[in-house]
């Protein structure tokens, strides 16, 4: 079809990126950004979004774009993300600043957006923060739990994301919608997944408490979608949050969401000591000398603003949408659509984060 994007990318182009193709666009819509002949490297890639740096010449943006193949209907909107990262530019939530958007499919196969390039660390494993004092650790935790504490108490109207999702009913909708994506990306049994779906949908919160309706929800946060500053203080009392990444799942909604699906990295992928999940995961959190998940509420609850009630349910809920959306990862290599390493065993993931998500479920108040 005549202006279709190539199947596969010109020579030195990496997989899902034609750089021919953004060269021309750049030359359209932000010369400025073309200052060279354009190279590019995946930096992550497979599991969520797409993403790549992006130099020409002297100049050097960050490119992300949905990943190749079978997707999750809505969970990789270019749109969506991009607009968010506008709408938090001037606030106490660090992002980087969003440089261009385009929705048209036919450059690079999907929509994509453009941002600038921010230093700083992305502490993804533990052989990253094994060198950290544990003052450090400490510091770097807390600082993620201010940046979250700051993200909820931004008022969605004021910039301009009023209509940015449908707060009512928030937490019902959530199980339905990664129930469907479960739907389609079921390949396999999956024992106890059904049981966690019914048992989630039959007592969902009705997220009323203190004003938590309604709240800029990022969808995804942890550790790994931030870019942080941590000068070599061992006592642990500086450093900043340069950046929040990942914006993809952002809506509005309930933010104990945020809570539970953070507990749910923090304490179930690896992070706690013996580990609930073994397998293909590096986990950060109490296992790796960071302070425990009710530390984290505690620094959270202290900010103000969000009723902290409890949240065995939201961790459940964690679980099952991580299940749901390991189980689309696993689907997806299967299908030879994934980019990048480390995904032949994302699958093996799916049974524990299940019957951890049971467990809390029959733990807690619901």
């Amino acid at each position: 079809m005549a202006g279709a994007a190539r199947s596969e990318p010109p020579p030195g182009s990496p997989s899902g990126l034609d750089l021919d193709r953004l060269a021309g666009y750049l030359g359209r819509h932000r010369p400025d950004l073309l200052a060279g002949p354009l190279r590019a490297e995946l930096l992550t890639g497979g599991r969520s979004n797409l993403t790549y740096l992006v130099r020409g010449g002297d100049r050097e943006f960050v490119l992300r774009r949905p990943p190749l193949g079978h997707v999750l209907a809505t969970a990789h909107d270019m749109g969506r993300e991009h607009r968010v990262i506008t709408a938090l530019a001037d606030t106490a939530v660090p992002v980087p600043a969003a440089l261009a958007y385009c929705p048209d499919e036919s450059v690079l196969g999907a929509p994509f957006y453009l941002m600038e390039r921010v230093p700083g660390t992305v502490y993804r494993s533990r052989a990253q923060t094994s060198a950290l004092s544990s003052g450090q650790r400490r510091r770097l935790a807390l600082l993620m739990m201010d940046v979250l504490a700051a993200l909820h108490t931004v008022d969605p109207a004021e910039v301009g994301l009023a209509d940015f999702g449908r707060p009512d009913g928030f937490l019902a909708r959530q199980v339905r919608r990664w129930g469907g994506q479960l739907d389609r990306s079921r390949s396999r049994p999956l024992p106890g997944i059904d049981e966690l779906r019914e048992r989630l949908a039959a007592h969902p919160p009705d997220g009323s408490g203190a004003g938590n309706r309604g709240r800029i929800v990022h969808g995804d946060y942890r550790l790994d979608n931030l870019i942080v500053e941590l000068p070599a203080d061992p006592a642990g009392v500086s450093g900043r949050v340069r950046a929040v990444l990942d914006w993809e799942m952002a809506t509005l909604g309930d933010p104990l969401a945020d809570l539970g699906l953070l507990l749910t990295y923090w304490e179930v992928l690896g992070g706690a000591e013996p580990p609930v999940v073994t397998g293909p995961v590096d986990g950060l959190g109490p296992g790796a000398g960071f302070p425990t998940g009710a530390e984290l509420i505690d620094r959270y609850a202290a900010r103000g603003g969000v009723d902290v009630g409890p949240l065995d349910w939201h961790v459940a809920l964690g679980c099952f949408k991580l299940a749901v959306i390991c189980e689309g990862i696993h689907y997806r290599h299967c299908l030879g659509q994934t980019v990048g390493a480390g995904f032949d065993r994302i699958g093996t993931l799916v049974a524990p984060l299940v019957a951890h998500g049971l467990t809390a479920l029959r733990a807690g108040p619901v």
